[in-house]
């Protein structure tokens, strides 16, 4: 029997099982997961061109026997270092950090170290910076984590030859970008509560200089728009559980709201505590949904609805595109990559709407 990549899937009982005096090696690996060393090489250095049942079970094998490529070997052959840079930025928001999570683990399973500069602000000098940085640790490229419009504007000015990917940085930063498609996150919140029978949707939108929140403020506008529902006044914040708090108090004193879309979790966190103090029901009142899925979201009083980022597979993607890069040395024009799709996550903190 043969997998759809064409090579035989034996007995995974024959793989050489490894121990401490002998770490598994590449054939191991071929063995347990039932294909060639070739389809892992092309697995684990970010090939396209492997089925997905196929790269979930040579990854199943990797992990399951330890498996780590011997970085430096393959950079005496490729002179290359093997290390790839990561420029993020110094924060506890859940969506920036999980997004590094995601690419620190799609590096390790490719078999690359990874150095990370962590900015205190984020500014064009302070980007181009931690890019000549990573450059003199001779790194073979760099992702830059750039949701901010200063850190994207920045990309367009990196030291030449240094290959790099942009991550949540738009459209136009002028690098190979991965992101998560916010405009139809928010689609998905605003379009869920307008199902619900809701005659609009109020939002509270994140910092202004963030292309996160601006796409979601987009998203929020058009879906209002093509449904032909009224489009409240915006409401500022700045992604702390803080700045809902205080927009929950504005909105409890509104009467006629009756659904709320948050821009993230956090913010949607501090509305509820601001109904809560007001006397408001969620969902019986208002209903509110969030946007990330933080790992607190389905423990909430009522559990939040609210919108799913897949960080794995930015980071995934990400890592993908800067090993095509290293690949063809830059020279090849890397298209586009389509924006990893959210979804919605539907919990308890929705409902159709009631006279408040």
């Amino acid at each position: 029997m043969r997998d759809r990549d064409g090579f035989a899937a034996g007995d995974t009982s024959t793989a050489v099982r490894p121990t401490a005096a002998r770490p598994a090696v590449m054939t191991d690996v071929a063995k347990l997961a039932g294909v060639s060393h070739q389809t892992v090489s092309r697995v684990l250095n970010g090939s396209a061109n492997v089925r997905p049942e196929t790269r979930e079970r040579v990854l199943r094998a990797v992990e399951q026997l330890g498996y780590r490529p011997n970085a430096m070997a393959r950079g005496l052959v490729s002179r290359r270092s093997n290390m790839l840079g990561v420029v993020s930025f110094d924060t506890i928001l859940y969506g920036p950090a999980c997004t590094l999570l995601g690419i620190e683990r799609a590096a390790r399973t490719a078999g690359y170290g990874v150095s990370i500069f962590a900015l205190e602000t984020v500014d064009r000098s302070s980007v181009l910076a931690a890019a000549n940085s990573l450059a003199d640790q001779g790194v073979d490229g760099i992702i830059v984590i750039a949701p901010q419009m200063a850190a994207a504007a920045a990309l367009h000015n990196l030291p030449e030859r240094l290959l790099a990917v942009a991550v949540e940085a738009g459209q136009d930063s002028g690098l190979p970008s991965v992101s998560v498609d916010q405009v139809e996150g928010a689609r998905l919140a605003v379009q869920h509560l307008l199902d619900l029978g809701h005659r609009t949707v109020w939002q509270v939108a994140g910092p202004s200089d963030w292309l996160e929140a601006r796409d979601r403020t987009e998203g929020w506008r058009s879906t209002l728009e093509a449904a032909g529902a009224p489009i409240p006044p915006l409401i500022g914040g700045d992604w702390s559980a803080h700045s809902g708090y205080e927009a929950g108090l504005l909105l409890a004193a509104q009467p006629d709201v009756t659904a709320v879309f948050a821009a993230n979790d956090q913010m949607a966190l501090g509305m509820l505590r601001a109904f809560t103090e007001r006397g408001i029901r969620v969902p019986a009142d208002i209903s509110v949904v969030g946007f990330d899925d933080i790992p607190e979201a389905a423990y909430l009083s009522p559990p939040l609805t609210t919108i799913r980022q897949d960080f794995d597979e930015v980071g995934r993607r990400s890592m993908q595109m800067l090993l095509r890069l290293l690949e063809f040395d830059g020279a090849t024009a890397e298209p586009a990559s389509p924006s990893v799709l959210p979804t919605l996550v539907t919990r308890d903190s929705t409902a159709a709407p009631a006279q408040r």
